[in-house]
């Protein structure tokens, strides 16, 4: 087994690597303490090249592995990659191009909403994946030989999945399908961990400004002190005590005492002190923009009945192109299509049109129709002399 340790094993290694079409790659991380997460080890594997990288050795540069993530002729494949991503981006600001995720494929090639890893080795490669070192503490050292084959496993086979996959998606058309789920992914903004929101996190359901302003300048607070301490967020404050801070703003530190979720001696602390301003300044601004829950543009509830159609359609549709509901639309997508709000709707543009939101619109308009054809349901068109059946619902993927 290759193990790296040192810069110049690293340069050479990302030389061989950056010869071949792609490189599977994984990574081990703890972040059970901390706010950013701590890159504890790095499997990578070529066609016929596989290595374990160790960040956590003292004689070792990352740079010349920055520099792989970054070339244009090296598909960097991932199984669900958003957590890998963030690692980079945050520890040697660069974003892995060209990518390829996995999980999002095989949602494209008709393996359900959300296949694991497992499922995909098993299923393609044929093989199983030992679970027992899966929660090893990868910041140990020395690792035993059975926990660095563990952990190399999750590239080797991730090798075979990505081409099974790639080669599927070529043959049905659909590699552009994934392009643009794999081109969000790469968006920087995504992992941009902005102070200000930090509120985007937290489920508030009041629609009171008050509340809306005092509850998005601590959470803003919270997520600078843990960023500034790296700890993780809960460790400053819990979500319900922010929540109970904005129902009850306090008006001095020694206030937070009567606040439930407050820890003992928060009041006399610098934290204390700094949000008791934090809220007082809250108080006298509105809320960020597009915080406040917005009303419908057509000023109605979906109707039940039209939500569970779409809901329907979803699943007709979604099943005869083999490809996973939740990757076309969500439910926020489908309560808006049924109330008539279409505006900047993901299902209504591109390759999820196709599928799906051109016939939703069509279904909402009265020019389809879901029917019943030997016990089957069947998407008919209307509007015409005689009903014609248009789409049939296909298998699902074996």
């Amino acid at each position: 087994m290759r193990i790296v340790t040192e810069t110049g094993e690293l340069k050479a290694l990302c030389a061989e690597l950056e010869k071949g079409p792609f490189v599977a790659l994984d990574t081990e991380f703890m972040r059970d303490s901390t706010y950013w997460p701590k890159l504890c080890l790095i499997q990578a594997a070529g066609p016929e090249v596989e290595a374990i990288i160790d960040p956590l050795a003292p004689d070792i540069d990352l740079t010349p592995f920055h520099k792989l993530l970054a070339a244009k002729n090296v598909v960097k494949v991932f199984h669900a990659a958003r957590q890998d991503i963030e690692i980079f981006h945050h520890q040697g600001g660069v974003i892995p191009k060209p990518l390829f995720d996995t999980q999002i494929a095989a949602m494209v090639c008709g393996f359900g909403e959300a296949a694991s890893y497992e499922t995909l080795v098993r299923r393609i490669a044929k093989a199983d994946i030992d679970k027992s070192a899966r929660f090893t503490d990868w910041s140990r050292r020395p690792l035993s030989k059975r926990q660095l084959e563990y952990a190399l496993a999750d590239v080797t086979h991730l090798r075979i999945v990505y081409q099974t996959l790639a080669k599927e998606l070529e043959k049905t058309g659909r590699a552009k399908w994934v392009e643009e789920e794999d081109a969000a992914l790469s968006d920087p903004a995504a992992y941009a961990l902005e102070p200000e929101d930090a509120w985007k996190r937290l489920k508030a359901r009041s629609t009171n400004r008050r509340f809306l302003a005092v509850l998005a300048g601590v959470a803003a607070w919270r997520e600078r002190e843990a960023q500034s301490r790296d700890v993780p967020r809960n460790r400053v404050l819990k979500d319900e005590a922010l929540l109970e801070i904005a129902s009850h703003p306090p008006a001095s530190p020694e206030a937070f005492g009567e606040i439930r979720g407050i820890p003992n001696g928060f009041a006399n602390s610098r934290g204390g002190k700094a949000l008791v301003q934090i809220v007082k300044d809250a108080l006298e601004n509105p809320p960020p923009e597009g915080m406040h829950i917005p009303e419908r543009r057509r000023g109605s509830e979906p109707s039940p009945a039209a939500l569970d159609l779409l809901k329907t359609l979803l699943r007709l549709r979604a099943n005869q192109y083999r490809v996973a509901p939740r990757l076309v639309a969500n439910a926020n997508e489908l309560e808006r299509l049924a109330s008539g709000d279409d505006e900047d709707i993901p299902a209504l543009s591109g390759w999820r049109a196709d599928v799906f939101g051109n016939d939703a619109v069509a279904l909402r308009e009265g020019r389809l129709a879901i029917s019943l054809e030997h016990g089957e349901a069947v998407v008919i068109e209307t509007g015409v002399e005689k009903k014609a059946r248009v789409k049939v619902l296909a298998k699902p993927h074996a």
